[in-house]
């Protein structure tokens, strides 16, 4: 097994943290992240961007896509990027009011910023209806519908949400439940359309106890929702899943396994899984198959890691982006991972 690392931003001045990354048209990666004074301090923040064109191996000066928040009522979090399949390229991001309690339901809207040049130019920030945190990608189903879904507390506990559109975002569905429960809080949702109408959403579970990832399907393009059922990655935070080129699914994710913290953290290790469409649609979770694979370890005493985002290229390599503090010693820096599905298993 062979993981080759690449530094994408270390900038020991500012707490780099929060990626993802998108191919673009032309087969380059380009990574976006936050940049903020701690991760426990957003007095300022600025959302990122870099790019690559050897593959992760070197990345261009980080630069901005929005404006620093220092003197703003405002601050960014999280950013997402995907790639629509009319080759347009979109970034979300939920921008919270500082004097609001950051899970509250009127506390953050979502953004868009949209480049129809490949990321070279960036049309925003647009409004939409959602509000809530830690919004995923802008998720584009077979029939050309959006989904739009952040979260918040409602009646005490986190909760799932979207809106969707069936013209491009020019205009939005009412607010729709993805998941809720009265026994966990539900939130930083992965959406990954299987066909046939039907969606899945994997879910992190935010008691800080290790439960597994949770999981609920959609079967009419993601306007109604089932049963919340354990999918078997244990301690699962911030999921990204996607298909791989040849049908299995992959989902990064942070692994926090619970317990009192008392060592400084108890996030260290970024993992990834590999599944297939028959586990992702299974209703038990003795009927899912995955394999999961240690990508890195943060060795700082307060460490802190484990948003990730990836990307596969044509000819099969993964590459895999992640923020962790490790060697930084007290910021955040931006690391690049590069493997392949044989890193999982071996094929003859």
């Amino acid at each position: 097994m062979t993981i080759r690392k690449y530094t994408i931003s270390n900038d020991p001045s500012i707490y780099e943290a929060w990626p993802d990354a998108v191919l673009n048209n032309s087969g380059e990666i380009l990574c976006v992240f936050s940049e903020c004074t701690h991760h426990r301090d957003r007095s300022y923040t600025r959302i990122m961007l870099t790019e690559s064109g050897d593959r992760g191996r070197t990345w261009s000066p980080k630069h901005p896509l929005t404006e620093g928040t220092a003197d703003k009522p405002y601050y960014y979090n999280c950013a997402r990027i995907n790639r629509l399949s009319d080759g347009e390229l979109v970034i979300t991001v939920d921008r919270i009011k500082r004097d609001h309690a950051e899970c509250d339901a009127t506390a953050s809207d979502v953004l868009l910023y949209r480049s129809p040049d490949d990321g070279r130019s960036w049309i925003g920030p647009i409004s939409t209806p959602l509000n809530g945190i830690v919004p995923d990608k802008l998720t584009e189903l077979p029939n050309g519908r959006l989904l739009l879904s952040a979260h918040y507390k409602e009646e005490g506990k986190l909760t799932q949400f979207l809106h969707y559109s069936d013209d491009n975002g020019k205009n939005w569905s009412d607010r729709i439940t993805v998941a809720k429960s009265p026994s966990y809080h539900l939130c930083e949702v992965s959406l990954l359309p299987l066909g046939s109408g039907t969606v899945a959403a994997f879910l992190r579970e935010n008691s800080g106890m290790g439960y597994d990832c949770k999981k609920v399907l959609s079967h009419d393009n993601g306007e109604t929702w089932g049963a919340i059922h354990d999918f078997p990655l244990p301690g699962c935070h911030r999921p990204t899943s996607g298909f791989l080129n040849d049908g299995r699914i992959l989902l990064t994710y942070r692994f926090l396994q619970g317990g009192s913290g008392a060592w400084g953290s108890s996030t260290q290790n970024l993992f990834a899984a590999l599944t297939d469409r028959e586990s992702v649609l299974a209703e038990t979770r003795s009927g899912s198959n995955v394999r999961i694979l240690p990508i890195d370890f943060d060795r700082s005493p307060m460490a802190d890691l484990g948003y990730s985002g990836w990307v596969q290229f044509p000819d099969g390599e993964i590459y895999i982006v992640n923020y962790l503090v490790d060697d930084a010693w007290d910021k955040g820096q931006i690391r690049g991972y590069s493997l392949t599905p044989d890193d999982f298993l071996l094929t003859q």
